[in-house]
Order: C-alpha cells, then structure tokens, then sequence
C-alpha cells in the first residue's frame, strides 16, 4: 500500500533491483500534452548507472518502454504506463549476505515487517527504483513545462566540500557538464577527486543536493497538513539515503532575529506582489507566493562499502560483512535527476489540485 504517490497526478512504481523489470503507473496525466519519448529518455540517462568513474558500474541503458497512454505523441488522459527492463543483474554478489544483516540496510527491518526479504540487491529498498520516479517525473516537467515552471538542482556539497555560493549567482545549469553536477567548475574538480580517492579507499561519502524551482505561481500547497513545503519534504525523505531536508533559510534562520528574517512585501513596476528577501523559499503558511522555491536534500554516505565490517546473520551470531557487487561512492551525482523529479511530480499534482478548485 505504499507504493502509491500524489492526489490527482499519481504514481504507482512497481519491480524490484533484481527482478525482470522496474516500472511505473502514472494517472491523472491530463489528455492532450504533447509527450516528448526523447525527452523521457535524456531525463533516465542522467539517473542510470555506469555514466561516470565515479558511480556504480553496473551496466544498464535503462531504455523506456511505453505501454500505454500515449496515443499519436500525445496523452491520452487515461493510465500512462512505462517500464525498463533489468539486464546487468548479478544477483550471485548477494548470495554471501542471504541471512546476514549488513549495517545501515534495510535488511533487518524488511526482515521483521514482512517475514521475508529479497536480499538481491535490496529488492524494492533498491535506488533501482527511483528510475520509475524519474520517468513519472519527465511527464510531470513536460506539464510545468506549459506553465512556466522550471525545476533545476545541482550539488552543492560532497563531504567536507561546500558550495557557499547563492543560487541566483551561479549559471545551473552548467551543472550538466561535469560528471559530478556542480555548476561550479573548480569545485566540481574538487568534488570529482574527493569522491574518486573514497571510491579507492574502499570507502563511501555523502552530499547534498540543492533544488530551484522557478516560475510557481501564486497559491499552491494547502495551508494545514498539505503544506506545500510539507509535500516536498516528504517527497525527498522519500528518496533512498536521504537523511535531511530544509528549505529556504531553514536551520541557518534561527540565527537570525525575526527583524531580519521577515520577507517584507512591495509591488514591483507591473504592480505584482513581490518579497524584497526569500527567507521564506518561495512558500508562506504552506502555500507558495510567487517566489522561488529553493531547498536542499542532505543524502548519506552508501552504506555499502567494500572494507569488512562486523555484524549479525538472521540466528543472532556474530559475522562478518564483506561489500561486493557495484555500488555509488557517492550518490549525489546520480540523485540530481530524482530530486527534480519528486519536485515536479509535487508540482504539478499540486498545480493540477488548484485547477481543480478555482476557476478563474
């Protein structure tokens, strides 16, 4: 029951890492938007493995197949499903671990809620997963696409490395030219070899992701438990390895007094609303003011590392955990992709909520 998403655009992801294929089922994807194939594909080649020495090598094309919904390039308004086949599995790199918990996995508690788990690879607690999220996330940016609103996120911190330039000073998406998805080609450099030294080490490092969203208009989110910024939260602690989420000021503002803090309003020349500051990131009360929405997704370190490490098996006895297989150093180069996609498929579903209700 909880591998459904979203009120009026929802997701539903099905498959496993190491299972035939890994899928999704969008519906309330209106009818009559032009669906670029194309575009879907680019948006799944960011995401997949084996793009860079510093990612898993596994070896995937991740090529989408449409099964329905789509109709002559364009939507349909009925269920949209995709699919990509598994190819390079080696599911004999897991066999070591079948009853054995390895440290920070979902191992032992898949074991304990269901009273069985596939051990190849995490089944559905695999990051293979996401790629259905970034396939429903390519319809939903194709929709925002007709609105004007545009999502972008870079990383901005690997390890100790910290990007500490505002956004609105940086060119984004210059993100997509460096194996690393920094906009910042002397940090990005920096980034690259720390990561490439963890990869050799044995070892793994975590990051963070920052995410811009541009061109919202006035009045998405709900001002209770559907709080806009609320959404997004739960979308990117959704994400495997996300351990923490903020947005504008976020933990950095309570530094500040509330005389700072405050976004005080003006009427710019075309006499729109506007906020002199965003402290705010771009959602007020829950519901978003016209602003830029901007937030920042803190991702972990791997948790499988290729150094040996104690643990239990599934009697309760001491073991050891030897890493095999292909793994991330770091995943944040590849989570670039995902978190725009859980943004747009909050976005849109959000922005489709409020047609749904007012009509002017």
């Amino acid at each position: 029951m909880s591998n459904t998403y979203g009120t009026i655009f929802r997701i539903t992801t099905f498959g496993e890492s190491h299972g035939n294929a890994v899928g999704v089922v969008v519906d309330g994807c209106p009818p009559n938007i032009e669906i670029d194939i194309a575009f879907i594909q680019s948006e799944m080649a960011r995401r997949k493995p084996g793009q860079s020495k510093i990612v898993t090598q596994r070896q995937e094309d991740d090529e989408i197949e449409i099964l329905s919904g789509i109709f002559e390039g364009k939507s349909t308004g009925t269920p949209i499903a995709m699919m990509v086949r598994n190819a390079d599995q080696r599911s004999k790199d897991y066999s070591h671990i079948a009853d054995r918990y390895r440290p920070s996995h979902a191992d032992y508690t898949y074991q304990e809620k269901y009273g069985f788990r596939d051990y190849r690879g995490g089944g559905r607690s695999s990051a293979r997963e996401t790629l259905a999220r970034v396939a429903a996330g390519a319809l939903a940016k194709m929709i925002l696409a007709k609105a004007n609103i545009k999502i972008q996120a870079y990383v901005s911190q690997v390890g100790p490395l910290k990007l500490t330039t505002d956004y609105k000073a940086l060119n984004i998406p210059n993100a997509e030219n460096n194996i690393i998805r920094c906009p910042d080609d002397v940090m990005a450099e920096k980034m690259i070899d720390f990561i490439d030294q963890t990869r050799k080490d044995r070892d793994t490092v975590g990051g963070v992701v920052s995410c811009v969203i541009e061109g919202s208009p006035v009045g998405l989110g709900e001002p209770v438990f559907d709080k806009l910024h609320a959404e997004l939260g739960k979308a990117m602690l959704s994400i495997n390895a996300v351990k923490g989420f903020e947005y504008g000021s976020g933990f950095e503002g309570v530094e500040q007094f509330g005389s700072q803090h405050n976004d005080k309003f003006y009427a710019d020349e075309e006499g729109n609303v506007r906020t002199q500051t965003n402290h705010s990131g771009g959602i007020q009360g829950g519901i978003s003011n016209g602003e830029d929405i901007y937030f920042r997704v803190a991702f972990k370190p791997v948790a499988t590392i290729m150094i040996d490490q104690e643990s239990i098996n599934d009697k309760g006895e001491t073991v050891t955990v030897s890493g095999k297989g292909r793994h991330d150093p770091c995943v944040v180069p590849r989570a670039v992709p995902i978190v725009e996609a859980m943004a747009a498929i909050v976005m849109v579903d959000f922005y489709l909520r409020n047609k749904a209700i007012r009509f002017d």
